[in-house]
């Protein structure tokens, strides 16, 4: 005899996905969690990866010499500004976002180093349907990113080419 109870259909399927753009409000601001540990070979590879050869990010010696900079090297903003940015992905547009239209106002007011950790925030700023795409809209959005002290690290804003919720029924 089987003792084994037969498999039940789960009752909800969800798919994790990102905001439509009927699904953005204006003024919420969004907290992404978790945070990002920065290591000092995140920095090293982004910054060689990207042919970013300032001393400031790879040479530790030439650091050490510098007013500023804690005796270490900087952690690469454009790192910073990518993990901020990335952070918000699984939260607001993952399988949403059509493109990124542009980016204003980026700002690093203080510097990040190894050993950090990186926390992402995103307020949306204002909503529109596209006048020339019917089927998306355009979502301006402020990241920011703080340490583990709470201090910025880096703002940005960010247009964006989202979807509008299906009309077909396909939406979960």
């Amino acid at each position: 005899m089987d003792d084994r109870k037969p498999a039940q259909k789960p009752v909800q399927t969800v798919e994790q996905r990102g905001l439509y753009l009927e699904e953005f409000t204006e003024g919420t601001t969004y907290l992404h969690r978790p945070g990002r540990t920065v290591t000092e070979a995140d920095n090293t590879l982004f910054t060689t990866q990207t042919m970013n050869t300032q001393p400031l990010h790879l040479d530790a010696a030439w650091a050490a010499t510098q007013d500023g900079f804690r005796g270490e090297r900087l952690v690469n903003s454009m790192f910073t500004l990518s993990t901020v940015v990335g952070l918000s992905v699984s939260q607001l547009t993952l399988g949403t976002i059509v493109a990124n239209l542009g980016f204003s106002e980026v700002t690093f007011p203080a510097p990040m180093f190894h050993g950090d950790t990186l926390y992402a925030e995103t307020t949306c700023l204002s909503t529109r349907r596209s006048a020339s795409r019917p089927n998306q809209g355009i979502v301006e959005l402020r990241h920011t990113g703080r340490n583990q002290h709470g201090e910025v690290v880096c703002t940005a804003v960010r247009s964006t080419l989202v979807a509008c919720r299906p009309t077909d029924g396909g939406a979960s």
